[in-house]
């Protein structure tokens, strides 16, 4: 017998109620409309309420409106339970509390404003849900600085198996918007990112989706402006798949990176991506990884349509640091870059460098056709320390320096 129960979780002066209504096993939520003593309200423990009644075997759902959140939400142990978002989750402003708060997620002392993890999972958004981080207070207040602590990704995937998220728009990001981790069999589609700085403070750490410890992992159908890399496959990620995607102002389909620390392996295996376009970003198809150990093996990247690009395809053994360039552990073999068309910002079309000691096989270009934005030359492939480099299709005009830069400030 279905039971029907009305909880007013908080009550406030005036009168206005958070309602979480049970039917069942289905928890449905309304937002607030007011705070108490004129602060914005926070819907957080109504939803969590929602989650523990509703988390296993059941529905939880968001109907339209603003939610208020204020809190850290870890929902884990969740299980065959459906979540649809119909309305806007926006973060609060508290800097300092989420910077106290945050949930730690391992991977390079990140932090998390929304853990979730167990079993049979849907988050639905219906192309209406919309997850508002007011990223642009985290920018100006990071004022461009790099991974900062406490500094909140917006949605993380924790320890979390059969999972689908579908159907969601994010604007604004506090730092990374999603993050899958220890996770597998993940369908990610239909996603609409946007994070842009509108003052002297770039946004920084924006990425759209990292993958790390995680399996069969299925992205298509998405959408990013974020400043950072669009799609980033980290370490011990394996049977990535990754198609029709389009990526603006970031670093759009990469490996990496990976081999930090190096004494821990990092292995990357089996990840496709196909039918991504990059407009206007740094790079395009490529692999960046610090002087560690580990691997990367079979990685195909066709189908990449590259707009303005300031690199496109790129490849390094020692990112960031220039050290340790030809003494990595660290090999990479088996990849493929199939139909990648458009323009470089600069003559540089492509630049691979692979360390010395462990030199880059299985390397294949096919129909790899880029020319310059100007188009007053032939761009120049540098290329160093690739097995087979005579068989493979790649084009080496000139030898790739160690610790050639990601990033160019003009023509080569």
């Amino acid at each position: 017998m279905k039971s029907t129960f009305f909880a007013p979780l908080l009550a406030l002066a005036g009168g206005a109620f958070a309602a979480l209504n049970v039917t069942g096993s289905t928890c449905t939520v309304t937002p607030l409309e007011t705070g108490s003593n004129g602060r914005e309200p926070d819907d957080t423990p109504q939803i969590l309420q929602a989650f523990q009644q509703c988390g296993q075997n059941g529905k939880v759902i968001l109907t339209e409106g603003l939610f208020h959140i204020g809190q850290v939400m870890d929902l884990q142990n969740l299980n065959k339970v459906d979540v649809e978002i119909h309305g806007t989750l926006r973060w609060s402003s508290d800097i300092q509390y989420w910077l106290r708060s945050s949930i730690g997620v391992e991977y390079a002392q990140r932090s998390t404003a929304w853990r979730v993890g167990g079993q049979d999972i849907s988050f639905r958004g219906f192309g209406k849900a919309l997850f508002d981080g007011q990223g642009q207070l985290w920018y100006d207040e990071n004022r461009s600085g790099s991974n900062q602590a406490g500094r909140p990704i917006s949605f993380t995937l924790w320890h979390a198996k059969n999972v689908l998220i579908d159907g969601i728009t994010w604007r604004q990001s506090q730092f990374w918007h999603t993050f899958v981790a220890y996770s597998e069999n993940v369908t990610m589609t239909n996603l609409d990112m946007n994070s842009t700085s509108n003052s002297q403070w770039s946004t920084v750490n924006t990425d759209g989706t990292d993958t790390w410890n995680s399996k069969d992992v299925f992205i298509s159908n998405w959408t990013v402006t974020c400043g950072d890399d669009c799609i980033a496959v980290k370490g011990n990620s394996t049977n990535i798949q990754v198609s029709n995607v389009h990526c603006y102002e970031s670093g759009c389909a990469t490996i990496g990176s990976l081999g930090n620390p190096s004494n821990v392996a990092d292995y990357v295996d089996n990840v496709t991506f196909d039918n991504i376009k990059c407009t206007h970003s740094s790079n395009a198809a490529w692999i960046k990884t610090y002087s560690g150990t580990g691997h990367v093996r079979n990685i195909t990247f066709s189908n990449i349509v590259a707009e303005n690009v300031n690199q496109p395809i790129y490849v390094t053994s020692c990112i960031y640091t220039g050290q340790g360039c030809d003494t990595s552990r660290l090999p990479i073999q088996d990849v493929r870059w199939i139909n990648v068309t458009g323009t470089s910002r600069y003559n540089i079309a492509s630049a691979i460098h692979c360390s010395a000691s462990n030199p880059c096989s299985g390397f294949s270009f096919e129909n790899v056709n880029i020319t310059t934005l100007a188009g007053s030359a032939s761009p120049k492939y540098l290329c160093s320390n690739i097995n087979g480099q005579a068989t493979s299709g790649i084009p080496c005009t000139g030898t790739c320096p160690a610790g050639w830069p990601q990033q160019l400030t003009g023509d080569r």
